[in-house]
């Protein structure tokens, strides 16, 4: 199966350096060993969207393919489109799936964000101590439902895989800090031209400083100067204001992608 979509075809760097993809003509099975509760690690991508009759088919392929509920305790399924079509989307809804819908935006050249800050020092990370701010900003981040528990050994093992694709020279991980304090940071990953943000995080108590937008500016240039990457891709939720942060940088609406999953706090 040939990935045609921007967003799912970058999505693909990260099992493809430490997971395992496999075609089954229609659909690719995307697997994370290393990191099991991962839903969007361990999911199915399927070439078109779901139709009649495709909640019990998908969900049986998944069992067959990842893992029943009851062993890995997700459920997770996209499909290869480009301007967000749903298909038969409600037997999922009504099953208690969430529904994700992200915007996938691209540049081939970022300007400076009207909101620019120059407070902040901007850099790799490299220490054990900077990766560690790294992931304890991360935890800060997370979106209320998920328990810090839970959401604390999932982001270790996340935090693991992107530290170690710096290590071998396929990205780096940046941070934005003030007064030695890691505030925010990102990840930029390339593969070929193309170069893949991932995880922007400013800290709940520093946002609305126009620390995101010079963040993501400034590694832009980065990227575009020392990693041979052409164009850039970014991922975000429709509905979130960072979406509009990175298109006053100079991304631009490229996809919409689309994709649902079910977790064991969803009720299923």
């Amino acid at each position: 199966m040939e990935v045609r979509s921007l967003g799912y075809r970058t999505d693909l760097i990260f099992p493809k350096f430490d997971g395992q993809i496999l075609d089954r003509g229609d659909y690719l099975v995307i697997l994370t060993p290393t990191n099991p509760t991962f839903y969007w690690g361990n999911f199915l991508l399927f070439s078109k969207p779901p139709g009649a009759g495709d909640l019990e088919n998908w969900k049986a392929i998944f069992a067959k393919e990842i893992g029943p509920p009851i062993k890995v305790e997700h459920l997770a399924f996209g499909w290869d489109t480009m301007h967000g079509e749903m298909g038969e989307i409600k037997p999922f809804l009504d099953a208690g799936f969430n529904l994700g819908q992200t915007v996938v935006l691209s540049t081939e050249q970022v300007k400076v964000p009207p909101k620019y800050n120059p407070e902040i020092e901007i850099h790799p990370l490299t220490e054990d101590w900077e990766w560690e701010q790294a992931t304890q900003n991360q935890l800060a981040c997370r979106l209320p439902e998920h328990s810090l528990i839970d959401y604390e050994i999932f982001k270790r093992d996340q935090m693991q895989r992107y530290r170690q694709m710096t290590k071998v020279g396929r990205g780096f991980w940046f941070g934005a800090f003030l007064d030695n304090r890691l505030v925010a940071e990102l990840g930029i990953f390339s593969d070929g031209n193309i170069g893949r943000f991932q995880q922007v995080g400013t800290h709940p108590d520093y946002r609305r400083r126009g620390i995101c937008g010079t963040l993501v500016y400034q590694v832009s240039h980065y990227a575009f100067e020392n990693m041979k990457v052409e164009t850039l891709v970014m991922v975000a939720d429709e509905n979130y204001h960072a979406a509009r942060i990175y298109e006053s940088i100079g991304f631009q609406p490229r996809e919409h992608q689309v994709g649902v999953d079910w977790w064991k706090k969803s009720g299923l």
